[in-house]
């Protein structure tokens, strides 16, 4: 778990915990160029309550460069 998890979590009511991360999961990273997914939860951020497709540079776990990512709510 990431800082801003902990932070994040720690800050807010044991009730809202459970629902932060299944969410957070739920938002998936796309790299552009290769096509490797993974959740904002596994990369240690959280989205919660979020709307839209934002893209992001962020390091491809599978390319092993800052590439271009398309974030998306995977239902």
């Amino acid at each position: 778990m990431g800082l801003i998890q902990r932070l994040i979590l720690k800050l807010m009511p044991a009730s809202k915990r459970q629902a932060i991360e299944a969410e957070s999961r739920a938002w998936i990273l796309k790299c552009d160029i290769c096509g490797s997914e993974r959740s904002v939860w596994d990369m240690g951020g959280i989205r919660w309550k979020a709307s839209g497709s934002p893209r992001e540079r962020v390091k491809c776990v599978t390319c092993g460069k800052v590439q271009w990512h398309t974030i998306r709510y995977s239902e």
